[in-house]
């Protein structure tokens, strides 16, 4: 054999098996792919035609319950279309003297649960459940769900036990006060607006839809491809155990591999999600792959909040109050969901 067909040899191999890779993973792609388009335009249809502010609704009982002024429902209503109007019109609550800083706090925790609302229709319906799988998926969305609930009821219940009227302005003007920006804030369709508005509706859920599928698809293909490959050659177990991992890994009860997909989903939830995927089952167990996304979700409180908390947070509240409303956020995610893992594992 000739030096340069030896090491032509090599090339031959790797485009091979490639290329029996992509034979592989092909038709699971566009499966998936297939399943978040159609998932996609069907969250995106229900958001035009008011299904978020439908599920907004149950807002003001919970925030009569803690015993805030019901204008504090609409904020909240607010929060499952734009998060961005519902923390505004609360930051307006509290310097117009309807909310104190304490019942602030108590408002904040139970928009928790309406945040999450949002998030289903647009990503973990439409997205991260054709990824994950059925099961896998609906058992990571419905452990994310019940965390996000019990923040929620963890508000209402320090509402109703410690606040007292003094906490809060009851008075009409406190429950007139900017009482429709919730409903400006929500896209509410108009029931009146015929065939022809139903027509724009089903239009704009379509260019929704492809707009981000063009930012998945890609990635989803080449994150899909790397993950196979890397598994077919390398023992990700056994890489994890070199590097170290074993002990933080069995601390949470966790494979080895569960470290480096901790550090995808830590980063880039959707690339967390086609990582662990094809390893499901084989390395991870479902209840073990939830799990090393949850525990994914902790790490990533961190990288979030400095990219995005922060600034959002102190931009509506400043520094000092933003910090408590931080504080508040994460801890109550932090705690309920060591209470999912402990579930799980």
């Amino acid at each position: 054999m000739t030096p340069a067909s030896a090491s032509s040899a090599p090339v031959a191999d790797v485009a091979a098996e490639l290329a029996a890779t992509l034979v592989a993973v092909g038709p699971r792609v566009a499966s998936i792919a297939a399943a978040i388009a159609v998932g996609l335009f069907f969250a995106n249809l229900a958001v035009e035609f008011g299904a978020i502010r439908r599920i907004g609704a149950l807002a003001a009982p919970l925030a009569r319950a803690a015993n805030l002024p019901t204008a504090v429902g609409t904020a909240i209503l607010a929060t499952t279309a734009s998060p961005t109007a519902g923390y505004g019109m609360l930051a307006e609550f509290r310097e117009d003297g309807v909310l104190d800083d304490r019942a602030t706090l108590v408002a904040v925790t139970i928009n928790t649960v309406f945040g999450f609302v949002q998030h289903i229709f647009t990503f973990y319906a439409p997205v991260l459940i054709p990824i994950l799988g059925l099961r896998v998926g609906l058992l990571y969305v419905g452990a994310r769900a019940a965390v996000a609930l019990a923040v929620t009821l963890t508000g209402v219940l320090a509402g109703a036990l410690f606040l007292p009227e003094r906490n809060v302005r009851h008075a009409a003007d406190a429950e007139s006060t900017d009482s429709t920006a919730g409903e400006r804030a929500v896209d509410t369709p108009d029931e009146s607006d015929g065939d022809a508005g139903r027509g724009e509706r089903v239009r704009d859920s379509l260019g929704s839809t492809w707009a981000k599928l063009r930012d998945i698809l890609p990635r989803l293909a080449v994150v899909y491809t790397l993950v196979v490959l890397l598994t077919r050659n390398v023992d990700l177990t056994a890489v994890a155990s070199q590097a170290g991992a074993d002990p933080l890994a069995a601390a949470v009860g966790l494979p080895a591999a569960a470290v480096p997909v901790i550090a995808v989903f830590a980063v880039d939830t959707t690339s967390g999600a086609l990582a662990i995927a094809p390893l499901v089952p084989g390395v991870f167990t479902p209840e073990q792959a939830v799990a090393t996304m949850l525990v994914g979700g902790v790490v990533s409180f961190a990288v979030s909040t400095f990219k995005r908390s922060i600034p959002f947070q102190y931009g509506i509240w400043g520094a000092e109050f933003g910090s408590k409303v931080i504080a508040v956020n994460v801890a109550g995610k932090v705690v309920f969901i060591a209470v999912a893992l402990a579930i799980l594992l």
